[in-house]
C-alpha cells in the first residue's frame, strides 16, 4: 500500500501506511538503511488494542482508520475507531527535528458507557541493516526499555502511560522456523517477558489502561536511533526529561517556521492547492538527506512487484527536485544536493544510473555490453541536467564562490565529456538510455538536455574567465541544436521522434513512438520556441494520442506504455509529471490571464489525485484513479511545486501587463 504519510529530519525517515502503521524506518541516511521493510516489503510495526477478551490490530477490518498530515509540517495525525471494541485512538506523530527520535502520542478513548481495562500493544518487526541475520533484541533493566541492535545500528523502544513505563513485553523470532511473529503472543492479552533473543528478532510491548466510561488518556511511544547503546540511552533520557508532547510541539513549531521562511503569496491558488504546495515541500524535505542526497521515494511496496525500490538518488530526479527547491527559496537544501552529486562524478566525467544516499553506487539494470559492444551504461540527461541546474542555482543565488567550487570538480569534466560523447555526423549525443530508462539510442529529450547543459556550461566558463572552454562548449551546443531540429523533427509525424540509433554515421533506426518527453524536452530546454508552429502541431498530436479518455483525464508517458498497466484498464496509466509537463506548456504560451485556465485545471487535477495526507504517486489507474507504482514520488511533488510557482509568477506578470496596458 502507498505511504499515507512520511516523517523525517534528514537522518531518519519513517513511512506510515494507510492504517497508521510503520512500514519504513530509514537511518542513518534517508533512503538507507531501511530497518523495517523486508525482502517482501511485508514487515510492519503493528498497533493493537485488547479489551473484553478480544484483540484487534489496526489493520483489522473492524477499524476505521484515516491518516492526515499537518498542513505546514511533516506531522501525521492518525485517527482510528473500532465500533466493535468501542475504542478510539488518535495519534500525533513526528520525527524530532534535532534528535534522532520517532515519537507518537496516542489519545486513547473508551467509547463504552462502563469502566473498562484496555490494553494497548506495540509490536516491532525490525530488519536491522536490511538483513534478517545477526540481530539482537533484549530488555534493558537499566532503562526499562527494549533494545534492538546490530553493528552500528541500535534502536531503543519505549512507552509510557501517566508517567508509568510499560512492564509487559516479549522478544522472539519471526520469519524463520515457522514463526510468524511475536505479536501473536498478545492475542490472550498476556506477554511472556522473554528478555533476549538473537537472529531474526521481533518484539512486542504492552500497557494496561483503566478507563472510566467515555474517558480518555494519553500513551506515549518512541523509538530512539543511534550507533551505540549509550547513544540511545542518552536519547531516551531527553524524552524523559523534556516530555514527548513538548518534543512534538517544538518539532511542529520548527517546521512551521521552515515552511514560512519564504513568505510566498499563494492566495491566487485555491486552499486545497495551497495545502498540497506546502505538503509537497515538506515531503521533498523529508526525502532529502542531511548529507545531500535526495531520493526518488521511500515507498518499499515496490518490493512486492520487483527486486528493488525507488529509495535511491537518481541524478535526473534529484536535479529537477533541487531546481524546484531553488525556484521557491530553499536553495540551502538544493546546494547540499549539488555538493553531494559533485562527489559522485566518474573519472570519465559522467554520472552513472543512480546512487545510494550514503554516496555509494546504487543498483542498476543497464549493461556495460550491448550486442557484444562495450557501451557506457548511462542516461546522459542525468549528467546534463546536473550541469544545467548548477548554473540555474547560480542564477538564482548569485553565489559565485560556490559556482567556482563546483566548476573544476564537476562542471568542466562533465561538459568536456558531453563535448566528446558525440555522433560527429549529426552533432548529436552518442547513444545512452532515455529518461524512462528503457530505450538505448539518441533520444530527443536527452539531446535537448545536453544542448541546454552545454549552453549553460558556456556561460559558466565565460563568467569564470575560461574563454577557450566557453567557445568549445558554445560551438558544440549550437551544432547540437541545429542537429535536433534538422534530424529529430519528423514532418510527417508532426512531432519530434522518440529516438534514433546511429551506426557508422548513418541513422539505422528511428523510433516514432509518440512520447511526452519528445514534445516537452525541446520546449523546456530552449531548443524551440513555444510559439513555433511545429510546437503547436506537436501538441495537437499529444492531445490526440496521450490524453487518457477514462475517469482520470491525465496524460500518459508515451503511447502503448505498459509499465504497471493493468490489463483490464485498456489504456496506459496517466502520470503526474507528464500531466504537469502539459500544464507548464500552457503557462509558457499564455499571453492573457484566460490562457492560464487549462494549466490551473491540471493543477487541480493533480490535487484531486493526492491522498488525504497530500501524497502524490508516480502514476494511477486511468479509470479508478487508484495509485499505482510508488507513492510518494518526489519528482511528482517537485513538479507540482515548480508548476504552481510558475503559474503564480505568470499570472502576476500578465496581471501587471494588463494594468499597464489600461
Amino acid at each position: 500500500m502507498a505511504r499515507a504519510a512520511t516523517l523525517g529530519n534528514g537522518n531518519i525517515l519513517v513511512g506510515l501506511d494507510t492504517k497508521g502503521q510503520v512500514r519504513d524506518l530509514y537511518y542513518p541516511h534517508v533512503g538507507h538503511s531501511n530497518h523495517v521493510s523486508g525482502a517482501s516489503g511485508s514487515y510492519v510495526h503493528r498497533i493493537g488494542v485488547f479489551v473484553d477478551g478480544t484483540l484487534a490490530w489496526l489493520d483489522d477490518v473492524s477499524w476505521e482508520v484515516t491518516v492526515h498530515a499537518d498542513d505546514d509540517a511533516p506531522v501525521s495525525i492518525v485517527r482510528a475507531t473500532n465500533a466493535t471494541l468501542q475504542v478510539s485512538l488518535t495519534s500525533t506523530d513526528v520525527v524530532h527535528n534535532e534528535d534522532n527520535l520517532f515519537i507518537r502520542s496516542f489519545l486513547v478513548t473508551n467509547d463504552a458507557d462502563t469502566e473498562r481495562e484496555i490494553k494497548i500493544f506495540f509490536a516491532q518487526q525490525f530488519r536491522i541493516d536490511e538483513s534478517r541475520r545477526g540481530d539482537t533484541g533484549f530488555f534493558d533493566p537499566r532503562v526499562g526499555a527494549l533494545i534492538h541492535y546490530k553493528g552500528q545500528t541500535t534502536l531503543l523502544v519505549n512507552a509510557f502511560h501517566n508517567d508509568r513505563q510499560f512492564r509487559d513485553y516479549n522478544i522472539g523470532l519471526f520469519g524463520i522456523e515457522g514463526k510468524e511473529g511475536t505479536y501473536h503472543d498478545a492475542y490472550d492479552g498476556i506477554l511472556e517477558r522473554n528478555p533476549v533473543e538473537h537472529g531474526s528478532v521481533d518484539s512486542v510491548i504492552g500497557l494496561t489502561l483503566l478507563l472510566a466510561a467515555e474517558a480518555q488518556t494519553t500513551v506515549h511511544y518512541w523509538v530512539a536511533c543511534g550507533k551505540t547503546i549509550n547513544d540511545v540511552h542518552d536519547l531516551n533520557a531527553i524524552v524523559l526529561e523534556k516530555g514527548a508532547d513538548a518534543l512534538i510541539a517544538t518539532t511542529t513549531k520548527y517546521w512551521n517556521a521552515w515552511m514560512a521562511k519564504e513568505d510566498r503569496d499563494l492566495s491566487i491558488l485555491a486552499p486545497d492547492l495551497q495545502k498540497l504546495y506546502r505538503r509537497s515541500l515538506a515531503t521533498i524535505r523529508v526525502h532529502s538527506d542531511n548529507g545531500g542526497g535526495i531520493i526518488a521515494s521511500s515507498d518499499t511496496d515496490m518490493l512486492h512487484h520487483g527486486r528493488d525500490t525507488y529509495s535511491y538518488v537518481w541524478p535526473r530526479d534529484a536535479a529537477l527536485i533541487a531546481h524546484a527547491l531553488d525556484t521557491v527559496g530553499y536553495g540551502d537544501v538544493a546546494e547540499r544536493y549539488f555538493s553531494f552529486i559533485t562527489k559522485q562524478i566518474e573519472r570519465g566525467g559522467y554520472l552513472l544510473h543512480k546512487y545510494r544516499s550514503d554516496g555509494v553506487l546504487g543498483s542498476s539494470w543497464h549493461p556495460w555490453v550491448i550486442n557484444g559492444k562495450a557501451e557506457l551504461p548511462i542516461q546522459e540527461d542525468e549528467t546534463a541536467l546536473t550541469v544545467l541546474m548548477l548554473w540555474q542555482h547560480y542564477l538564482i543565488g548569485k553565489d559565485i564562490e560556490y559556482l567556482e567550487s563546483v566548476y573544476d570538480p564537476f562542471i568542466e569534466p562533465a561538459s568536456d565529456f558531453m563535448v566528446d560523447f558525440l555522433e560527429p555526423s549529426f552533432g548529436l549525443p552518442s547513444a545512452s538510455y532515455d529518461l524512462w530508462e528503457e530505450k538505448f539510442g539518441t533520444s530527443t529529450y536527452t539531446a535537448s538536455a545536453v544542448y541546454a547543459a552545454l549552453a549553460a556550461a558556456t556561460q559558466c566558463a565565460l563568467l569564470l574567465g575560461k574563454e577557450e572552454r566557453a567557445r568549445t562548449y558554445s560551438v558544440v551546443a549550437e551544432r547540437m541544436k541545429a542537429g535536433i531540429l534538422a534530424t529529430l523533427y519528423d514532418e510527417e509525424l508532426s512531432m519530434f521522434v522518440k529516438l534514433v540509433k546511429i551506426e557508422d554515421g548513418d541513422i539505422v533506426y528511428t523510433d516514432r513512438t509518440i512520447d511526452m518527453s519528445s514534445f516537452f524536452g525541446p520546449l523546456y530546454f530552449g531548443v524551440i520556441d513555444v510559439d513555433d508552429e511545429r510546437v503547436k502541431r506537436a501538441f495537437a498530436t499529444i492531445e490526440k494520442t496521450l490524453l487518457v479518455s477514462g475517469a482520470s483525464k491525465g496524460y500518459v508517458r508515451y503511447e502503448h506504455d505498459n509499465y504497471y498497466q493493468l490489463q483490464e484498464a485498456g489504456s496506459p496509466n496517466p502520470w503526474v509529471i507528464t500531466t504537469l509537463f502539459v500544464a507548464q506548456y500552457y503557462i509558457m504560451k499564455a499571453k492573457k490571464i484566460k490562457d492560464l485556465v487549462p494549466a490551473y485545471e491540471l493543477l487541480e487535477w493533480t490535487c484531486s489525485h493526492a491522498t488525504e495526507a497530500g501524497v502524490l504517486s508516480e502514476q494511477m489507474h486511468p479509470h479508478t484513479r487508484e495509485h499505482l507504482s510508488t507513492a510518494p514520488l518526489i519528482w511528482s511533488h517537485a513538479e507540482f511545486v515548480y508548476t504552481a510557482d510558475a503559474y503564480i509568477k505568470k499570472h502576476q506578470a500578465l496581471s501587471s501587463k494588463k494594468r499597464s496596458d489600461q
